[in-house]
């Protein structure tokens, strides 16, 4: 499955399931990391949880498992590691706290060459 479709299909997964404020953020050229990020915030750690399961569920149908998942049932983030996605599943306090959309949306720096 290419990329652009696998981010469709979870962004759908999220959406059927009642995630709020799904944001896509494409950070290719800005991190080796990954290509695309997907935000999104649920309404407790206990939906944070099932966002995440019903997302490895749809995606093991298609044969695709995750490299990791981080947090579990009480967090304020949950992160799935889907290689070149990473979904941010956060409460609304954490999305608030830690800002990912803006720290993203910083251009690059330029490096500036100092006179030898």
């Amino acid at each position: 499955m290419e990329t652009i479709d696998l981010v469709k299909t979870i962004e759908t997964v999220l959406d059927d399931n009642k995630a709020q404020q799904i944001t896509l953020l494409d950070v290719q050229g800005r991190t080796s990391v990954c290509d695309y990020m997907i935000v999104v915030t649920g309404t407790s750690g206990r939906h944070l949880k099932a966002l995440s399961d019903y997302v490895v569920e749809k995606l093991a149908e298609a044969n695709i498992r995750p490299l990791g998942v981080e947090g579990d049932t009480g967090s304020d983030w949950v992160l799935l590691d889907l290689g070149d996605i990473l979904v941010h599943l956060m409460t609304q306090k954490a999305r608030d706290y830690y800002q990912l959309e803006k720290l993203w949306s910083v251009p690059a720096a330029s490096v500036v060459q100092q006179p030898a």
